[in-house]
């Protein structure tokens, strides 16, 4: 079954993108060999909306405020769009290095709970107490 989510940005400057993603937005990595790598991001949830073609898909970070949010951004140096309300939520685009957006908002709508993946449920069943410790009679 399924264990996660991997989103793939697509840009002109990756190198410069992936410094951003680790430097700026402090998003923890594993370098899966020369010096590509993947990030770890926070739970994930899925919308499927209507279209009149197939094939398109948008990925958008969430955070709890997104005033803290461009305030600590533009401390460290990255432009962000002024924040437009939305029907669902406060939204900001971050200014990626390599000259692509990368939005962010801040949730208004109901949210999913978060999915554990299927190796995160198998290690919790098999946490067994402690034994405990035997009394020995005295001799």
């Amino acid at each position: 079954m399924l264990i996660g989510a991997h989103s793939v940005i697509y840009s002109t400057n990756a190198e410069a993108d992936r410094a951003f993603l680790r430097d700026v937005l402090k998003l923890s990595s594993v370098d899966v060999g020369g010096g590509w790598l993947i990030f770890g991001l926070p739970p994930a949830e899925l919308a499927v909306h209507p279209s009149g073609k197939n094939d398109v898909h948008e990925f958008y970070l969430m955070c709890d405020d997104v005033a803290a949010l461009t305030a600590e951004m533009l401390k460290r140096g990255a432009a962000c769009s002024p924040v437009e309300e939305q029907p669902w939520g406060l939204l900001t685009h971050v200014s990626l290095p390599g000259g692509g957006k990368l939005g962010i908002y801040e949730p208004r709508h109901a949210r999913p709970q978060t999915v554990k993946a299927p190796a995160e449920r198998r290690a919790k069943k098999r946490v067994a107490p402690a034994p405990k410790k035997r009394k020995t009679p005295r001799r």
